[in-house]
This record gives structure tokens, C-alpha cells and sequence, in this order.
């Protein structure tokens, strides 16, 4: 079986595991939340520093995002979970490895002209779903994050990060299959991996999403 064959017999998927640890940044503490960014060097002082919403009060590490900061692609998920507020990377774990195998079916890899990021830099305890509140006070950050990358496509993982970044309470199935817009950029909507990894037959459906995205980013170039 080829390297493809074997990735996508587990989508049916036997995944790629390919995590790479980038260097953490260091928290440091503001009684306020900081300015807006308008450089790399400024969000990456920023995200830390903020304290914009309770979040900050239960947080171990802010997490930015993680790849290149000059991509095409930009995969934006919903919020941290342990894994990732311990180690100050999106999509790790379990999840993650399934999303480094998800990338390597469409030939890509993580870091290698796609970002990854989230909706909230900062975990909800216990991992529960982010509250408006939350939304609106991070938003700034993925905007900033958005604007500095300006990729070219945005596949929105997952109900909240899909219904944040185009302004509806619309249902995951209803937003899939059909091509979206954000901030002028293009914006496809497919599953979260973790909701994947409780889900299997959904896979499938992903792999659909996925195909779409590959045929979307070639007609943009």
C-alpha cells in the first residue's frame, strides 16, 4: 500500500504522527489587557500579557498558534485543551496527531505553508465551550493573527470556530460543502478532529471537506 493508501485507509486513517515542540513563550503579568497588535513581535507580547477576560485566571500557557507565519492555509480550531494549556501549542494529543495525518492526505504538513490557531488563546476550564464574552474579548488576537498571515484559505474546525468566524449559530452540517468568506479571505468549514476521534463515521465527511479545500486553494493560485 502507498504512503497515501495507508493514510487514507484510517480516515480509516493510520496517521502521520509528526507534533514538533515550538518554544514557549513566557507569561508575564499586566493588570490590563494590552493594545491592540500590529506585528508579530507585538501579538507575541500581547497574547501572553492579556487579561482581557477571567480565562487568564486559570490558564499554565496563552497558545498563540503554531506555523508558518506566511501560509496559504490557516486551520483555526475553538479553544485549548490540556494538552495544548500545558505545552503552549494548538492541536495536540490525540486530536492533533489525527489533524498532522488529516493535512498529510492533501499533501501538507504542519508548519510547512499552514497555521494553526484558535478562536481563544487561553483554555475554558474543564474544557468547556467558550462563552460569548470570551469570544469577544480574544477576537482581537485571531483578527490580528488573520491579517498579519493573510492566507489565502481558512478552514474553520468545528462549530464555534465556524460560527464565530461567520457570525451564524447555523449547524456544522448546514456550513460544509459550500464556500464561505471571512475578512475577505475564503473560508471552508469541516469537523473538529476531536469531535472526529467520538464520531469515526464522520471521517469521511472530513475527507469530503478536505478534497473540497485542495480543489478551492488551486483554483486561487
Amino acid at each position: 500500500m502507498s504512503r497515501r493508501g495507508e493514510i487514507l485507509a484510517e480516515m480509516g486513517l493510520a496517521p502521520i504522527w509528526r507534533l514538533r515542540r515550538k518554544q514557549e513563550v513566557p507569561e508575564t503579568q499586566e493588570a490590563h489587557p494590552p493594545k491592540p497588535a500590529t506585528g508579530w513581535i507585538e501579538l507575541k507580547q500581547a497574547v501572553p500579557a492579556c487579561t482581557a477576560c477571567g480565562l487568564h485566571k486559570s490558564r499554565t500557557r496563552t497558545v498563540l498558534g503554531v506555523g508558518d507565519e506566511q501560509a496559504d492555509w490557516m486551520l483555526i480550531g475553538e479553544a485549548p485543551g490540556a494538552e495544548e494549556d500545558r505545552l503552549g501549542e494548538p492541536f495536540v494529543g490525540q486530536a492533533g496527531k489525527l489533524l498532522d495525518s488529516m493535512l498529510a492526505a492533501i499533501d501538507l504538513e504542519r508548519g510547512e505553508n499552514v497555521y494553526i490557531a484558535n478562536v481563544l488563546k487561553c483554555r475554558p476550564p474543564g474544557n468547556r465551550n467558550p462563552e460569548p464574552e470570551e469570544v469577544e474579548k480574544c477576537s482581537p488576537h485571531l483578527r490580528a493573527q488573520i491579517e498579519l498571515i493573510a492566507p489565502k484559505l481558512i478552514i474553520a474546525m468545528g462549530r464555534f470556530a465556524a460560527q464565530t468566524l461567520l457570525n451564524t449559530d447555523a449547524s456544522i452540517a448546514s456550513l460544509r460543502g459550500r464556500l464561505h468568506e471571512h475578512a475577505g479571505v475564503p473560508l471552508i468549514v469541516t469537523y473538529h478532529p476531536a469531535y472526529l476521534l467520538r464520531n469515526l463515521p464522520d471521517k469521511a465527511k472530513a475527507w469530503e471537506d478536505l478534497v473540497f479545500a485542495r480543489r478551492t486553494m488551486a483554483s486561487l493560485r
